[in-house]
């Protein structure tokens, strides 16, 4: 017979945005427990904000590089970077929504 550990939401009936707004101890860090340590906390907010600056930075660049006739090879590159951090933008303010502590 196997023990259910009475802090596991899963097994306590908890909906999915509860979980989240509670936060998911250890959900990120492998390590969570060891040594007496405590549980590494997401930095949601941190990683908007600079995906936030790289994506203004990027677009900024590419537009300064493309109206300078610079090679087209830096402005491709800068475009990519800003296309990566809309991505990032995106995923972030997804799992914000959800409730996702940080």
């Amino acid at each position: 017979m196997s023990r259910q550990r009475r802090d596991d939401p899963r097994k306590t009936g908890q909906s999915g945005s509860k979980r989240y707004r509670s936060g998911l101890p250890g959900h990120h860090d492998p390590t969570a427990g060891i040594g007496g340590a405590a549980p590494a906390q997401s930095a949601l907010t941190l990683r908007l904000a600079l995906a936030t600056f790289g994506f203004i930075s990027c677009a900024a660049l590419a537009i300064w590089l493309s109206l300078s006739d610079a090679p087209m090879g830096l402005v491709i590159v800068s475009v990519i970077l800003g296309a990566v951090a809309a991505i990032d933008l995106g995923i972030v303010v997804r799992r914000k929504s959800r409730g996702e502590p940080g």
